[in-house]
């Protein structure tokens, strides 16, 4: 299947579009008004325990498929949202997966990781690398594969490359259409690719990106996934000056903070929406802040676009004992 304009191949992994749910309650505790605070419930794709990647996995499988892959090759943290999704979209489409993970193998198998094997993937553990390692790792991963006669396509960090961002530049159409008059959408910012679709439809004026900690410098590679993105003239989207926060990053990407666990709580009690630590609880967080500072306001229509992440939860043990304290004292 292809693109709205005929040029990029589409592997249909959900339904569209996701539901934009009122969340009054939580928006009046944040000192918004009754009408002003709405979730975009992408954490309801479907597929795998669902989340944000499935929409950018729709293009770069389908660019797998026309190149006719056998095995998806991919890489992340261990509780990485975007291997889980990677490895049940292979499973959808009929291939192979292999994930390249961030860490030893001793590591806790639950949440995220457990999903993994379920879904038939083989994890390659790279160590506790960084960012440029991993993706050499991964890459020798694909050669020693096309070497054994597979065929395997390469889906970059976090599903996010100008190709995977065009799964939300479709989001923000469908934004666009439910909520016309929409001031901010309040996206967590990690490997890019999500923001920069939102911003190539939206512009950067209408879209506030949360820093996760994942990529060392979250506005120059939204930047560079933009510089990629064809507009629908042909040329390249203007993005404008870039809304990125950078106070929710904390001891690190990995590591739970008192404002997210504020958030995670906040949601939950108010809204009976689950979040997780490292992504949709500091963009949460961040929302919070921005209403806090001024940033996001009353009397205007504000987005907060969840992005999944609920089997990570699982997969973060330091979360799960915190929010079972109250279970006895009450």
């Amino acid at each position: 299947m292809t693109n709205a304009d005929g040029t990029a191949p589409r592997a249909p992994l959900s339904s569209w579009p996701t539901p934009l749910e009122p969340a009054a309650r939580l928006g009046l505790r944040l000192g918004l008004g009754p009408d002003d605070l709405w979730i975009k419930r992408d954490d309801l794709t479907g597929l795998g325990g669902g989340g944000n990647k499935v929409r950018k996995l729709e293009f770069t499988c389908g660019q797998a498929l026309a190149a006719g892959a056998t095995t998806l090759v991919t890489c992340g943290a261990p509780q990485s949202n975007h291997a889980r999704l990677t490895a049940a979209a292979a499973a959808r489409l009929g291939l192979d997966a292999v994930l390249v993970l961030a860490a030893d193998p001793g590591v806790p198998h639950g949440g995220n990781l457990a999903l993994d094997g379920l879904f038939g993937a083989r994890v390659v553990w790279a160590g506790p690398v960084g960012e440029a390692e991993l993706g050499a790792r991964t890459a020798a991963v694909a050669d020693e594969l096309r070497a054994g006669g597979e065929i395997p396509a390469l889906v970059p960090f976090g599903g996010s490359s100008p190709l995977g961002a065009l799964g939300y530049a479709r989001c923000a159409r469908e934004l666009l259409t439910q909520a016309p008059d929409l001031d901010t959408v309040v996206v967590a910012l990690g490997s890019g690719g999500t923001m920069a679709g939102l911003v190539s439809v939206l512009g950067a004026h209408r879209v506030l990106g949360v820093h996760c900690g994942a990529v060392e410098d979250p506005a120059g590679t939204v930047g560079a996934l933009l510089s990629g993105m064809a507009g629908p003239d042909g040329g390249h989207p203007d993005a404008g000056e870039l809304r990125v926060r950078h106070d929710q990053v904390g001891a690190g990407y990995p590591v739970l903070t008192e404002p997210v666990m504020a958030a995670l709580t906040l949601a939950a009690r108010t809204e009976g929406v689950v979040l997780d630590p490292v992504y949709t609880g500091r963009a949460m967080a961040g929302l919070i802040a921005a209403v806090r500072d001024g940033d996001v306001r009353p009397g205007h229509r504000t987005v907060f676009l969840h992005t999944g992440g609920l089997p990570g939860l699982f997969g973060h043990p330091d979360t799960l004992a915190r929010a079972a304290e109250d279970l006895t004292g009450r």
